[in-house]
């Protein structure tokens, strides 16, 4: 079904994700949000999706919160019927990303502002224009930082960097991102999407996908472990039932043989599961 919000397009294997208000430099929305969970629904369950390329349309990625709704912008108490604290749908978003079986790659366009920027921590990799501009605001509008941000930004960047840019909430440029190591390289405006889509490329062309998604889980997971025998424990689980798949008989054998490999395990038939004593929070 069409999107209001958003534009998907799917072509050699590969789904993009348009942010699509560039009238409105892609602010974000309620309606934006619950078309992009839908999005990553779809990308989940698309065995010919091999990964995602998110970016915005026209000269922005995403603006922030679209403030049209003045100085109540932030005030929730309207949405009390979801509960006594309504959950911030930005972190609704990036959870879902974090859950994502695909890799997710962020081609940051434009300015990036506030749910702009922190929609893209949880991405696998993130790309610039050199032109964007990128600012974790928070502090600026009363606010405080969202959509899990606390969680992400310091494990990509580190405390002191991570501190610096929000305790500030000042706008800074893409090379300022890319030193910090929030983005992994900078592109001139044209060739921005073409280096997206030939990391996306290399991922759908070479690699088994349950392996992907796996690897993704092994490590966004063990980010928060406590030792490495966690990693170990769960490693050795995924060596143990990967090891005996068609996938892997087919990556060696092809290997040997020197030609492509297709491999016939498919994400959509479920992911072996390496992570049996970890715990599953709910929300209160």
């Amino acid at each position: 079904m069409p999107h209001e919000q958003i534009r998907i397009d799917i072509e050699d294997r590969v789904m993009t994700i348009t942010l699509n208000r560039p009238e409105r430099l892609n602010a974000w929305t309620a309606t934006m949000a619950r078309e992009l969970l839908e999005a990553f629904d779809q990308a989940d369950s698309d065995d010919e999706v091999r990964a995602v390329v998110l970016t915005g349309a026209g000269r922005a990625f995403c603006a922030g919160a679209d403030l049209a709704g003045g100085g109540e912008t932030f005030d929730f108490r309207a949405r009390e019927d979801e509960g006594p604290v309504p959950r911030d749908n930005g972190g609704l978003f990036t959870l879902r990303v974090f859950e994502c079986t695909k890799p997710v790659i962020a081609a940051i366009n434009g300015p990036a502002v506030g749910v702009g920027a922190t929609m893209t921590l949880p991405m696998d990799i993130r790309l610039a224009s050199e032109e964007a501009r990128i600012g974790f605001v928070f502090a600026r509008r009363g606010i405080v930082p969202e959509a899990c941000s606390s969680w992400f930004l310091p494990r990509i960047v580190g405390i002191s960097r991570a501190m610096e840019w929000v305790a500030t909430g000042r706008v800074f440029s893409a090379a300022e991102a890319h030193e910090g190591g929030l983005v992994r390289s900078l592109h001139p405006p044209g060739e921005l999407l073409e280096a997206a889509y030939a990391l996306a490329q290399e991922i759908a062309v070479n690699t088994a996908p349950v392996s992907v998604a796996l690897a993704r889980r092994l490590l966004w997971n063990m980010l928060g472990a406590q030792h490495p025998m966690v990693a170990h424990r769960a490693d050795s689980r995924g060596m143990f039932l990967r090891g005996q798949s068609a996938d892997a008989r087919e990556g060696v054998t092809a290997f040997l043989e020197k030609r492509p490999a297709d491999f016939p395990d498919r994400v959509s038939d479920g992911l072996p599961e390496i992570f049996p004593d970890q715990a599953t929070f709910a929300f209160e």
